[in-house]
């Protein structure tokens, strides 16, 4: 399998013989508004797509882990082919078929696709009020035969519900949505260094790739900050932090 990034949390992966994009946003930089509420009052996206848009809309299918505009934008809405396969959450199936597309599955607990199996996973999009108020948000662990075990934790902390789907999938391959993203008060709402830390100690076995930095305002933790972490820890080894448009073969 392959995982190419694009940027923030929007990723090509190539598995199990089909090539799925994952929460897209094909907006040009800085045609958004600054995260409201947050630091680095910068308008979204802060860098462009690093490769052609064509590449992105000829996909197999789309994964959705939720609808937020930094993981579901108005450009995708507009440009993805209607007729994609479109794999989501139950809360955004109906906002996703009011875009027009016409082949959206909300996975509940599993789904099965074009010998691709999905198992929804549950996580918690910040902590106290904050995090009530983000509403829900999901991970998938995606299998097939012949390939690695992909847990793809989408927008959460370390928390409970990141533990259990550990605990119970077992995953080779953990892509993690860090970048510490926050607002003006509060903890962060996607992982930082020491959730990351945290998934590393509970999966000794997994490789894990972290995204979702570098290209929404909110986002604090950064690329270089994070990999002096991972050399101090001890755990670079295990962790590649890609750039944008890096393609990660796993």
């Amino acid at each position: 399998m392959e995982l190419r990034l694009i940027r923030h949390a929007t990723f090509l992966l190539s598995f199990g013989g089909v090539r799925l994009l994952v929460d897209p946003v094909l907006s040009p930089a800085g045609a958004m508004p600054p995260i409201d509420n947050s630091p680095q009052p910068r308008r979204n996206p802060l860098v462009e797509l690093p490769i052609n848009e064509s590449e992105l809309t000829a996909v197999d299918g789309v994964l959705s882990t939720h609808t937020h505009r930094d993981h579901f934008d108005a450009a995708a809405a507009e440009r993805l082919p209607k007729e994609l396969p479109l794999f989501c959450q139950p809360a955004d199936e109906e906002k996703l078929r009011g875009f027009g597309f016409r082949a959206v599955t909300a996975v509940g607990a599993r789904a099965e696709w074009r010998g691709v199996s999905f198992a929804r996973t549950g996580g918690r999009h910040g902590t106290g009020e904050i995090g009530d108020k983000m509403g829900p948000v999901s991970g998938y662990v995606l299998r097939s035969p012949g390939e690695p075990a992909v847990y793809i934790a989408g927008d959460t902390v370390w928390c409970p519900e990141v533990a259990a789907a550990l605990a119970e999938h077992r995953p080779d391959v953990i892509v993690l949505f860090a970048g510490a993203a926050q607002f003006l008060s509060g903890g962060p709402i996607t992982m930082d260094t020491a959730d990351i830390a945290a998934v590393c100690q509970a999966a000794p076995a997994a490789r894990v790739v972290v995204v979702h930095m570098e290209t929404f305002n909110h986002c604090l933790l950064t690329r270089p900050l994070l990999r002096d972490y991972l050399e101090r820890t001890g755990l670079a080894e295990r962790v590649t932090v890609p750039a944008d448009g890096e393609t990660v073969k796993l």
